[in-house]
């Protein structure tokens, strides 16, 4: 990849693998050696002028995100002083489609799988489920060489299953280029149908296919869907009234939902991964500045590995009380925390059973990102779960323009560190973004 384009984030992690723009990951080493350059000083700042001083810091650099390209961001920090910081700007081409509000919702992308793996922890807690059961007691015959893939191995994408978003047929539907509603063991025959990418539990290897066999388990051992297992053991308890699971099978238009774009075909082609076929775009109608809005494409590809639609309120406080032990037994909240090495190309991230360690410049967070079409978001915590920040953009491939990822990689990396209230590492301008 040329230097100066923005890595792709999560091509293998976030749910397209069609991610861009490692917002924590690929300033992180330059970062930290220009703080240790300057001796910054980590101790923290509680004074108020200081919070208002961050605060009118990071409201710069989301405007500064949206000027260079950006259709909208939102940002949300809470540092555990019962002050929360929320930020919402948007390109004045996007009002007319919606108001972009810090309250929205959003496509929360592989975000979900945090969720689907609590879920299957908490079924685990209750003696249903076994990390160490094969995936041929719960799908007999639907997986091959399921009787050597366990559930720890889906969830921390050891089995080696292929992805499924790189199969051509449902990155069609992925990107609206194809309208058929993909039922989730539609999806999975899709994956299986490619030779598995190394044998179980050798390697590391981020696939979507692992979280949509985990929804087909928890549905299989419940008799109940997935969305409502979300509901009632995670949404409801924690009071979450902005929180369901998309099917993709008859959704609804929610007036609630921030909307979300994408580089037009005239656009997008260069941006596209190297399995991606030629043609590929993504639909939806035209918008200024040489996107389409994807708001309404065809969702049901997501699922367990994307499908969750929240608000940054909401993903906050799950992920503070899952963090915190509220919502597993400290043995199984210690498994989700036991990580794999990731891909050599980043080695500030480990993978945990659905949940991802990040090192970054002001500290260790834990989280997830996740991108769906029209929507990137990153989600973290510190080590307590008492701190929180989110920053949502309305797009993935927007990002990939050699301004717009700079400046927005900007603002995740300022809104970690305020996060944690630490003060934000300068990157020298002429730092590479890619490789």
């Amino acid at each position: 990849m040329p230097r100066n384009t923005p890595h792709p984030r999560h091509a293998r992690q976030a749910y397209l693998t069609l991610a861009l723009a490692a917002a924590l990951t690929v300033t992180l080493a330059t970062c930290e050696a220009s703080a240790a350059a300057q001796g910054t000083d980590h101790t923290p700042t509680r004074r108020p002028s200081a919070v208002a001083a961050q605060e009118a810091r990071l409201a710069r650099l989301a405007q500064q995100d949206v000027d260079a390209g950006a259709p909208g961001v939102v940002v949300r920090v809470d540092k555990g002083n019962g002050r929360v910081i929320e930020i919402a700007r948007q390109a004045p081409w996007t009002r007319a489609d919606h108001a972009l509000a810090t309250s929205g919702e959003f496509r929360m992308g592989s975000n979900t799988k945090t969720m689907v793996a609590t879920v299957v922890l908490q079924l685990v807690a209750e003696h249903r489920l076994q990390l160490t059961d094969p995936v041929e007691k719960w799908l007999p015959g639907l997986i091959p060489n399921g009787a050597a893939i366990t559930l720890r191995m889906l969830l921390n994408h050891t089995s080696g299953l292929f992805n499924y978003t790189t199969e051509p047929d449902v990155l069609k539907a992925f990107t609206g280029q194809d309208t058929r509603v993909w039922t989730p063991r539609e999806v999975l025959a899709a994956a299986v149908r490619h030779d598995p990418l190394f044998a179980p539990g050798t390697s590391y290897s981020y696939s979507n296919t692992n979280y949509t066999a985990l929804g087909l388990i928890a549905e299989k051992v419940t008799g109940h869907t997935l969305g409502d297992l979300v509901q009632h053991r995670i949404a409801g308890p924690l009071h979450l009234k902005n929180t369901h699971l998309v099917t993709g099978f008859g959704e609804t238009k929610n007036p609630r939902l921030a909307h979300g774009y994408e580089p037009d075909a005239a656009h997008v082609g260069p941006l596209l991964p190297p399995y991606a076929p030629a043609g590929t775009a993504f639909a939806g109608p035209a918008r200024s500045a040489g996107y389409v809005d994807t708001t309404w494409i065809n969702a049901s590809t997501l699922w367990a590995a994307g499908g969750m639609v929240s608000t940054a309120q909401d993903w906050a406080r799950f992920s503070s009380a899952l963090i915190s032990g509220k919502l597993l037994p400290p043995a199984l909240l210690k498994e989700m925390r036991t990580t794999v090495a990731e891909e050599s190309e980043f080695p500030n991230r480990r993978y945990g059973l659905g949940l991802e360690q990040v090192s970054t410049p002001c500290g260790t967070v834990w989280g997830h990102s996740g991108q769906a079409p029209g929507y990137s978001s990153e989600d973290y915590t510190d080590a307590t779960g008492r701190r929180t920040v989110s920053v949502f953009t309305t797009t993935i491939f927007g990002l990939v323009s050699p301004k717009t990822g700079p400046a927005n990689q900007a603002l995740v990396n300022a809104a970690v560190c305020t996060m944690l209230d630490k003060p934000i590492p300068t990157t020298p301008a002429s730092a590479p973004t890619g490789s």
